[in-house]
């Protein structure tokens, strides 16, 4: 029930990477600049999942230490998914002009909510996982399952949003969502957040009514000497920043190596992921925004190669506790898939060299979509680039989990201390 509230929120990351990119560019915000809004994401990583993951360890109260922020994370979530939906019309409202290319506003509304959107996500994660980890009693094959039943959910949700993201007569079932500042893609978004919203609270509930945090081991308050806050004596305090990042100078080889992988990995994979949908639309597709459909059919086959991304995922990740111990173990595993991972991003420049050489043009002159080739090709590779990730959402988290319990650590902020592995490199990513 706990891995479940990862199916309603990775509902929402699903639409914000495979539509978001897009629907900024219909906002008026050139292409060039849509990288420094996705820099909220890494940003509040670095200091919201720290944060909570460290409150949470301490926190004393009758509802349990890591469903309050659950419960609060997820009502943020909902509020700001509604700003993002509906920030054309709230612009509109404001006085942009319908039928201006850009909308300051509604730009405003957007990254307002987008940013507030990520930090709420940040709050709900980390405790997730921390609660995992206390469900599992420390035990190490229950904490790699667990992970994988959270890997699993997060297949599920991007699945479902990836599905519905690549469904274009969406905004059908949800008529009133298409208005005079909102068209049909917009719609289209709109619609999508709404069922997130409906999910996430829905899953949220269950997990929160049904499962008791009474009675679980409360070991990890501030035992150990690498996350300590001041010796112990700072707890409530959030000096305990300064410690963290000192005592990281103290982490053995493992747990470094573990970092630095999790750290290279996600500098592969934060690329793609922010500007997938769109390499679909103007790589392979070869369309642009404001000229013809075919960018937006793009986007949309886009979204549907990240849907059979998620299937690979969902069933990868059921498999991750068995094919590991096939190969000889989670960390061989690992090594493997990354190998994967590298092959099937260079396969990327081949596949738009592929498109390039294949480009059609009609009888009016113009550019026709890919041919099938190209299209199963790209389909194919995206497909496929869901084993790496099945790993990558398990195996890191439940080493990380497994030391901590080793140690005595609290789990929250280690899960937050693991997440700079995973926000450092998006931040380079998007400077660069």
């Amino acid at each position: 029930m706990v891995a479940s509230i990862a199916a309603g929120t990775q509902f929402g990351w699903a639409l914000q990477l495979s539509l978001l990119t897009p629907y900024i560019q219909l906002l008026g915000i050139p292409h060039t600049y849509a990288s420094f809004i996705w820099l909220c994401g890494p940003i509040s990583g670095m200091i919201v999942q720290p944060v909570v993951g460290y409150l949470s360890d301490n926190l004393s109260s009758t509802f349990g230490r890591r469903r309050p922020f659950i419960a609060v994370g997820s009502f943020l979530v909902v509020a700001a998914v509604i700003f993002i939906g509906f920030a054309a019309d709230i612009g509109h409202a404001f006085g942009d002009p319908l039928d201006a290319n850009t909308k300051p506003f509604a730009i405003v509304v957007f990254v307002v909510g987008f940013w507030y959107l990520d930090v709420a996500n940040n709050i709900v994660q980390g405790p997730c996982r921390a609660l995992l980890a206390d469900l599992s009693g420390g035990r190490p094959g229950q904490m790699r399952t667990a992970q994988s039943c959270y890997a699993f959910f997060m297949a599920v949700g991007s699945v479902l949003g990836n599905a519905a993201g690549s469904y274009s007569q969406l905004y059908t079932f949800f008529p009133f969502t298409k208005t005079e500042a909102c068209d049909v893609h917009c719609a289209n978004l709109k619609s999508c957040f709404l069922i997130s919203v409906a999910l996430l609270l829905t899953l949220t509930t269950l997990a929160l009514t049904t499962v008791s945090e009474k009675g679980l081991p409360q070991r990890d308050l501030l035992k150990n000497e690498y996350f300590s806050a001041a010796g112990g004596g700072g707890k409530g305090r959030l000096i305990f920043f300064g410690s963290m990042f000192e005592s990281l100078k103290d982490l053995p080889r493992s747990v470094w190596i573990l970092l630095m992988v999790t750290a290279l990995n996600w500098l592969a994979w934060f690329p793609f992921t922010l500007y997938g949908t769109d390499w679909m639309g103007r790589e392979v597709y070869g369309g642009a925004i404001g000229a013809g459909d075919l960018y937006h059919e793009g986007v949309h086959a886009g979204a549907f190669g990240l849907l059979l991304n998620s299937v690979v995922l969902c069933f990868m990740s059921l498999g991750v506790e068995c094919v590991g111990k096939w190969l000889g173990g989670p960390k061989r595993l690992w090594g493997i898939v990354n190998f994967i991972l590298a092959i099937c991003l260079a396969m990327t420049v081949f596949i738009t060299k592929m498109a390039d050489k294949s480009r059609r043009y009609g009888d009016d002159g113009q550019l026709l979509p890919p041919d099938t080739g190209v299209k199963i090709t790209a389909l194919v590779l995206i497909a496929v680039m869901g084993i790496p990730l099945a790993v990558l959402y398990s195996i890191p988290f439940a080493m990380a989990s497994i030391y901590s319990s080793n140690v005595g650590a609290g789990q929250g902020l280690s899960q937050g201390v693991l997440n700079l592995a995973i926000v450092i490199p998006q931040v380079k990513t998007i400077n660069f």
